[in-house]
């Protein structure tokens, strides 16, 4: 136990001194492939993403992979949809497996892909529309992951995952050959991102507290130009308030709060806030609001959950307003067993 708990605080201290390290000489707007921060969950969305320090099986693999270090089924899964901004699309899903219940940890899949759909492209030239077409392209991004977490006590859990992230921003027109021929070349790079995070139940009802680091890789560069991933350290509490009040029977309700700090690398720091009332561990409603924001607003979302004999199955649905832009939906399905 002794042994667990140095482990564990090693690793409090670690990615404690992570930020001032990563953070220190970093200046805002300086990132790329910002697909990476976008929270995908619709549960989570439902209550503005504010899920660092929340238990939830594959769906840690997007937020904290410490999360999924107590699994209580053999295996969780999750897929689901994005209907971004500018009618981008994201896709998504993650699966954890606990072997042997979990007594050498827990190891997690996981894939977003992004579609940005068609544009068109285009080359200056002195005719009456000052362009030529060259043909449509198709941006494109993908990630593909994977993590591992572990309870190394009662109150204490670890966890991380490596990922290798693609992006291809399509073909542009380099040059013109002698015989008036387009030359194109392919605008697409790749790094790998390492995700950090740990859980902790300080034994006080349900409070549980968690820190993630997400998205810390080396510098990419598209040809002379170079950038950063969008480094996110996260700190959140989370409770069921319900814990204060005895009275109420709480197989029949239960009323998640959750609290988040956000220190992004391209932005000012954020606070989301979220809730989430629960009845009869069935349907769910919630809301969430992140705070300062330009773009995102009030965050809302249900879900309805089942079990069929041992399977349980979950749908969630949340809407997000964005202020200047078409507000998003998110879909999501997942299962365990």
């Amino acid at each position: 136990m002794k042994k667990n708990i140095k482990t564990a605080a090693f690793v409090c201290i670690i990615i404690l001194l992570l930020p001032s390290f990563m953070f220190g000489q970093q200046k805002l707007a300086q990132t790329g492939m910002k697909f990476l921060s976008l929270s995908v969950d619709a549960r989570a969305s439902g209550f503005s993403g504010a899920a660092a320090s929340l238990e939830e099986g594959a769906m840690s693999m997007f937020y904290n992979p410490s999360g999924m270090a107590r699994l209580e089924n053999f295996a969780s899964v999750v897929v689901g949809r994005v209907q971004y901004i500018a009618d981008i699309n994201y896709n998504y899903g993650g699966a954890v497996f606990a072997p042997s219940n979990g007594a050498f940890g827990v190891f997690g899949v996981s894939f977003e892909n992004v579609d940005y759909g068609q544009l068109q492209g285009t080359v200056r030239a002195d005719n009456e529309q000052g362009f030529v077409d060259f043909g449509a392209f198709s941006p494109s991004a993908y990630a593909i992951g994977l993590g591992y977490a572990k309870a190394l006590s009662e109150k204490f859990a670890v966890g991380g995952d490596v990922r290798y992230v693609h992006q291809s921003l399509g073909t542009s027109v380099v040059n013109i050959d002698p015989n008036g021929n387009f030359v194109e070349e392919q605008n697409k790079t790749n790094v790998l991102a390492f995700d950090f995070g740990i859980l902790y139940k300080t034994g006080f009802k349900s409070l549980d507290f968690g820190m993630d680091v997400r998205n810390f890789s080396r510098e990419v560069r598209y040809k002379k130009e170079s950038f950063q991933l969008p480094l996110i350290f996260k700190l959140g509490i989370s409770m069921n308030l319900m814990d204060f009040l005895p009275q109420i029977d709480q197989n029949m309700n239960s009323f998640l709060f959750t609290v988040e700090a956000t220190h992004p690398r391209d932005y000012p720091e954020q606070l989301s806030f979220g809730g989430e009332y629960t009845f009869m561990k069935l349907i769910s409603l919630r809301v969430g609001y992140i705070t300062p924001s330009d773009v995102e607003g009030v965050s809302a979302g249900i879900g309805i959950k089942h079990n069929f004999s041992g399977f349980d199955f979950s749908f969630d649905y949340s809407y997000t307003v964005y202020q200047v832009f078409n507000d998003v939906n998110r879909f999501s399905i997942s299962f365990a067993l």
